[in-house]
């Protein structure tokens, strides 16, 4: 299982030697279904954590119903409620292989939001008792705040001010800004791998464990923003998901999550990935944890404009540049 420290690695700045990686690859062992086990701890990483947006809700069809209705009760329209039954029937494929696969099994995490619990209800019909673990309701996943009730008309000045001023720091007023959501998504995320390496999900080891988190199109993007550390100018580039369209992170076989995995080229372009994006999520593809990417430009270089040649000409420079 990874250890929570394991989310913010690698370690920051340090490229494992090659007997490091060596003695992972020998310490790893293979679970009877194939689940892949941490080197260092006795419990299970899940095959995949799935992230899925909403289906249709009120606000999505008007924006009025913001105005008299709270976020959190909107509920799904009638066209919502059928995307979510389908969604239900696609995740159901995918975990079970179409049908093939025998050992798996699913755990939920659900926004409090109406029309997050409404969307799961709706998924839970295509899986039978025995295939669900549990569910759990999740605060910190919820629906960025955009404040109480709202002006339809002020919201909309208020959303064109934050294309100006940029999505991810702008605040709404008596709300929260994607910086905000993206504080508690990280909170949630150390709790989630808590969870895992605790056995508190109760994952049997001849079984795929796949997690469904059923949450918000913004709450997913910085969701995964969060753990592929991807920079404030690249979540800005993000396109929102569709209504019940998911994300899914599949592990690969030495032990990193990748997009790519289940995803196609295209579909990550369409989704707002750059091409060096797209490239980082290839190679994670494949890549064993704790190795370096040292073709991935923002865990690095893009800070930097030039480094020394050595440690003995380090901080010379232009000796009028600080004058």
């Amino acid at each position: 299982m990874l250890r929570r420290a394991d989310i913010n690695s690698p370690k920051e700045g340090r490229k494992p030697s090659s007997s490091h990686a060596r003695s992972i690859e020998r310490e790893e062992t293979v679970g009877t279904a194939g689940a892949m086990v941490h080197p260092q701890h006795s419990s299970l990483l899940p095959k995949r954590i799935i992230l899925v947006r909403h289906g249709e809700s009120e606000g999505n069809l008007s924006p009025s119903a913001y105005t008299t209705t709270p976020d959190y009760k909107i509920p799904l329209t009638p066209q919502g409620i059928a995307q979510a039954r389908h969604a239900g029937d696609q995740l159901r494929s995918l975990v079970s292989g179409g049908g093939r696969a025998a050992g798996w099994r699913v755990y939920f995490y659900t926004s409090p939001y109406e029309r997050t619990r409404s969307t799961l209800r709706e998924i839970g019909r295509s899986f039978s008792r025995g295939r669900v673990i549990g569910a759990r309701e999740e605060c910190r996943i919820r629906e960025q705040d955009f404040g109480n009730f709202q002006v339809e008309e002020r919201i909309k000045a208020v959303k064109e001010a934050r294309e100006r001023f940029g999505r991810f720091f702008f605040r709404f007023p008596d709300g929260e800004s994607a910086a905000d959501v993206f504080d508690r998504v990280s909170s949630f995320l150390e709790s989630l791998w808590r969870d895992i390496d605790m056995n508190r999900l109760h994952i049997d080891p001849s079984e795929d464990l796949n997690l469904i988190i059923v949450s918000h199109g913004l709450t997913s993007r910085v969701f995964l923003m969060k753990w592929f550390k991807w920079t404030v100018e690249q979540f800005e580039h993000l396109n929102n998901l569709e209504n019940c369209e998911f994300r899914v992170m599949q592990l690969g076989d030495g032990g990193e999550y990748s997009l790519a995995i289940h995803h196609t080229e295209e579909e990550l372009r369409e989704w707002g990935l750059s091409s060096e994006m797209i490239s980082d999520q290839k190679w994670r593809a494949d890549a064993r944890r704790g190795e370096w990417n040292e073709h991935c430009p923002w865990y690095l270089d893009a800070f930097f404009d030039v480094f020394a040649d050595s440690d003995d000409n380090a901080g010379e420079g232009d000796d009028d540049a600080c004058a």
